[in-house]
């Protein structure tokens, strides 16, 4: 495991260097798939747009922050994304925030598809759903993952494919509105459930 997650720090990116990366390859007409089909480079630009918005917008609460600060022990987080994900493009701008607020994190995001033995290890019911926040510390002897959306979004997920068999196009729309509505409250509960705080 320890091999596996250290090669992968060798090819990742800082927030601002992933976000210049998408960016980027939308100017070429492209996005991180391998694909670069028409409708990933579209998803990308979407998702582009919304982190735009949520890294100017996303603030987090005084006592959150205050939280957070308490934090001492160095922790590694590791983010497996891509630029056409709607999840990731609403949770990785908190992410980065969370992160932003204690300098003992260190965030790292990589891509999925560059890194198929990462994401062989944090599979969510199989499938390779992002994004999967890898959490470090103590030099490896605590590893946990998070993802790859928020509690209260996963059980609408979950409660949706039980009801109709798999997820629409219609629900996928009626998710990224209850991620606009929620204003990143329930990715940011989440966090401190997962950071103990």
């Amino acid at each position: 495991m320890k091999n596996t997650i250290t090669k992968s720090l060798e090819n990742s990116y800082t927030y601002q260097e992933y976000r210049v990366l998408v960016e980027t390859l939308l100017k070429e007409g492209r996005s991180t798939s391998k694909e670069d089909s028409e409708m990933m480079v579209n998803y990308s630009k979407l998702n582009h747009s919304r982190m735009k918005r949520l890294d100017k917008t996303i603030k987090l609460p005084q006592e959150v922050i205050e939280r957070i600060e308490t934090l001492k022990t160095p922790i590694e987080w590791i983010v497996l994304s891509e630029g056409w994900c709607g999840d990731a493009a609403q949770n990785l701008p908190i992410i980065n925030k969370i992160a932003e607020a204690n300098e003992n994190i260190n965030l790292r995001i990589v891509l999925r598809d560059e890194h198929p033995e990462l994401m062989d290890k944090f599979l969510t019911n199989g499938g390779q759903a992002i994004p999967k926040l890898i959490h470090i510390e103590n030099e490896y002897s605590k590893i946990e993952s998070w993802g790859p959306r928020p509690s209260v979004a996963t059980k609408m997920v979950t409660d949706y494919k039980a009801k109709n068999g798999s997820i629409t196009p219609e629900f996928k729309k009626d998710l990224q509105v209850w991620y606009n509505q929620d204003k990143g409250l329930s990715t940011i509960d989440d966090m401190m459930t997962f950071l103990g705080l």
